[in-house]
């Protein structure tokens, strides 16, 4: 069963490739993804590291959490499941189209039936 490591404080001149050759040492990586900003297309800073086995996972972790790549301490654990987002819809009520309903931010009321 794979198992997926979080890798933070990544400097922004790591690579994938950096990271696939890193983790390669301790197993079988099977797949590297640095998240990058979708606007600038540069690296966030960190990333996520699928190892093959539980056992290889654990070995990456302890042996490269706290390790320096890039003159940056790496921090290195299981990911986590992303939580569950809430729709923002910013004090509109999705059911009920756009527009403010305080008039004095001089938007119109267009819930109101004229």
């Amino acid at each position: 069963m794979s198992v997926k490591l979080y890798v933070g404080n990544l400097s922004f001149a790591t690579t994938e490739l950096d990271l696939q050759d890193l983790f390669a040492q301790v197993g079988s990586v099977l797949d590297v993804k640095i998240i990058q900003d979708k606007f600038t297309g540069k690296s966030r800073g960190f990333g996520f590291v699928t190892m093959e086995s539980q056992e290889e996972a654990n070995s990456a972790i302890s042996r490269f959490n706290g390790f320096s790549l890039d003159n940056r301490p790496l921090t290195v654990n299981e990911a986590r499941p992303p939580e569950a987002r809430q729709d923002r819809f910013f004090g509109n009520e999705p059911s009920r189209g756009g527009g403010h309903k305080d008039s004095r931010r001089g938007g119109r009321d267009f819930r109101r039936n004229r």
